[in-house]
């Protein structure tokens, strides 16, 4: 049924007419059914007069006429359809016909049967899901079932049109998509999926799209449901032709990724590999509309993030990487927000498509430019964007000196509050503090490290971690000086936190930093003179905890590099407590911890250095060469060499 507007020849100012609103509250059907349409009529297209009658504190009143049983039914249709034109106002009219019960209301009403009244209703809760306002509202199952109901295959083009939007906003979680699921709406939307008119087709494969979003048994219900003996994808894979209007390819398109992204389809699938990704690049092009390419480009960042054959298949398609650049040009955030996206997603994981990128005209202008953006959402797409191309060796080196691009991640993460873009920037920043990178000096002069320390004192784990990766990249063969000024600037009770850390990863990069701060060789020794106590402290801390082999083994090689200095070794000779442990690891069942140890005893036996023949004495006192010649048995190809070299160093003993 359409609902046409009634005859209204004269504008209706609400703010003068108190009349009308006074007849509203009329115990007169019919006078009460005017006003409703001259209130109705006055709204249509006019926020300002929305703003007006939700002043006057009408909704209440609509609402009670929409749920009185009693009313005659014209009324409650001209209720249902006035709160219909309210919800296509501002965020805040939607939010208060939300929080005034209308949902609850509506789906109450439909339990009735009056036809033309489940119609208006089912209009009324289109225009309120369509609405991008967070919702409470809960569907029960019994409402959901009742909801499906109205979209069977004979119902009307508009009450399926209608359900398949409003079930579309009923599956924002997992919870919601299983429930749907369960109720039938797979097979039902199947179904509809034949129905040769798109005002039904578009939103039925938009809601199939939301239903198995990150949903992998959703997804693959979804897959195997079937009409006519042909599966839902294969429906999809119809409508992603050219000759079907370019909505129906978005959506189609987009459902499609979301069932390869939960798992329901391979990546190497022809429906995703021929069909859907080509379908995705070809609407990025610079022919289509800016919505539509901008919807292109953000699905195809989805399709390919993951995925290194579809990257490079997308990165060689129909002149992609310029048609990406021309939409960064576009002036809607969404545009610009979906190419970087899109570049982010393409140079994840191969060099020559970085590089392909990179080397395009323009490109690290907008990047810059999008580091520097008011709008936040651009800001982290484009973090995002730099992050991955940040991967490329070559580039760090030459281009991202040449733009200077750690100026403005640097400001980022002094200014920006937001927790999603300090992530996204400190990752990026890690790359750009490795050893070859040229950008390393001028941040270490303008006070990266005190600002990666601060980064490891942040609630969020991922802060943490990249906070002290950053550290370890920049200690990694760097100056004394620098190396000082890590651990000053960190302190001592920090690193302990950091190693007492309940998240294994900041852990491992934090064992992993101390490993770099005591080598090479040539620096052992200063480190360990400057900060030595602090450094055994920290790694008996590991040993002694309830860690797994992998986590030890980090430790044990920060011995190791400790046993390879000339001086430094004392810290382990003259600590029974790590000697015995040391040793307990040689016969210790993880293959990695006795590789570690082995090597520690190694290093510190080293034949022709000062004191070897003493630390080869008492460690041959302490069962060393005893426990080495056993395993000498081991089909360890690792530890066998490794056992063989130590007991070289024994050789004069």
């Amino acid at each position: 049924m359409i609902f046409e507007m009634q005859p209204f020849t004269a504008f209706m100012n609400v703010e003068s007419t108190r009349s009308y609103i006074d007849e509203l509250y009329s115990q007169d059907p019919n006078k009460c059914l005017s006003s409703i349409i001259c209130i109705k009529n006055s709204v249509i297209g006019s926020n300002r007069q929305k703003e007006s009658v939700i002043g006057q504190g009408i909704v209440p009143r609509l609402i009670f006429l929409l749920k009185s049983t009693h009313i005659k039914v014209a009324v409650r249709i001209e209720a249902a359809v006035t709160i219909g034109s309210l919800a296509k106002g501002t965020e805040e009219h939607i939010e208060l016909l939300i929080n005034s019960g209308c949902i609850e209301i509506l789906l109450d009403v439909l339990e009735e049967n009056e036809p033309r009244l489940i119609d208006a209703c089912l209009c009324c809760l289109r225009t309120l899901s369509q609405q991008h306002v967070s919702s409470s509202t809960k569907y029960s199952v019994t409402h959901l079932q009742k909801l499906l109901s109205f979209a069977g295959p004979k119902e009307s083009l508009q009450r399926q049109s209608c359900v398949a939007n409003i079930l579309s906003s009923a599956c924002k979680s997992a919870a919601e998509q299983n429930a749907l699921c369960s109720v039938g709406a797979p097979a039902m939307f199947a179904s509809l999926l034949v129905i040769q008119n798109y005002s039904v087709r578009i939103p039925v494969v938009t809601c199939l799209a939301s239903m198995c979003w990150n949903n992998q048994i959703v997804a693959s219900e979804i897959v195997n449901t079937s009409c006519r003996d042909i599966k839902i994808p294969s429906y999809l894979a119809t409508l992603i032709s050219r000759d079907r209007p370019i909505e129906m390819q978005l959506e189609a398109a987009r459902c499609l990724t979301n069932l390869h992204r939960a798992g329901a389809i391979p990546a190497y699938d022809p429906i995703i590999t021929y069909r859907t990704l080509p379908c995705l690049v070809r609407l990025c092009q610079v022919e289509h509309s800016e919505v539509h390419r901008a919807l292109a480009a953000d699905t195809l960042a989805y399709l390919t993030e993951v995925d290194s054959n579809l990257q490079q298949v997308a990165a060689i398609s129909n002149q992609l990487v310029s048609a990406l650049v021309d939409l960064l040009k576009c002036p809607s955030a969404a545009a610009r927000q979906a190419a970087f996206r899109a570049f982010a997603s393409l140079g994840a994981n191969d060099e020559d498509i970085r590089k392909r990128i990179i080397d395009t005209k323009c490109l690290m202008d907008r990047v810059v430019d999008g580091l520097c953006d008011e709008n936040k959402d651009i800001r982290l797409a484009a973090v995002r964007c730099l992050h991955s191309l940040s991967r490329s060796v070559q580039q760090l080196r030459t281009t991202f000196q040449d733009h200077s691009v750690w100026r403005p991640l640097m400001a980022l993460l002094t200014d920006s509050p937001c927790t999603e873009l300090l992530t996204a920037a400190s990752s990026a920043l890690c790359n750009l503090l490795l050893e070859f990178s040229p950008a390393k000096e001028p941040m270490l002069e303008q006070g990266v490290v005190q600002l990666l320390a601060t980064l490891t004192s942040q609630s969020d784990p991922s802060l943490r971690l990249n906070g002290v990766w950053a550290l370890m990249n920049i200690a990694f063969q760097a100056e004394l000086r620098v190396k000082s000024q890590i651990l000053t600037t960190l302190g001592t009770d920090q690193i302990f936190r950091l190693l007492a850390d309940s998240d294994t990863r900041v852990l491992m990069k934090t064992l992993g930093l101390l490993r770099n701060l005591v080598s090479p060789r040539t620096h052992t020794d200063n480190m360990m003179a400057l900060h030595g106590i602090h450094v055994m402290q920290g790694v008996v801390l590991v040993l002694e905890g309830p860690h797994t082999p992998e986590v030890k083994e980090q430790a044990l090689c920060i011995l190791g590099n400790i046993a390879d200095g000339e001086k430094a070794r004392a810290h382990i000779m003259s600590n029974e407590d790590v000697l015995k442990k040391l040793i307990d690891y040689m016969t210790h069942p993880a293959p990695c911890l006795q590789e570690s140890s082995v090597f520690c005893i190694n290093n510190l036996t080293r034949r022709g250095e000062p004191g070897a023949i003493e630390r080869q004495t008492k460690l041959k006192d302490l069962g060393v060469v005893n426990i080495l010649q056993q395993l000498l048995s081991t089909s360890d190809t690792i530890l066998f060499n490794r056992v063989k070299a130590a007991l070289t160093q024994f050789a004069d003993v």
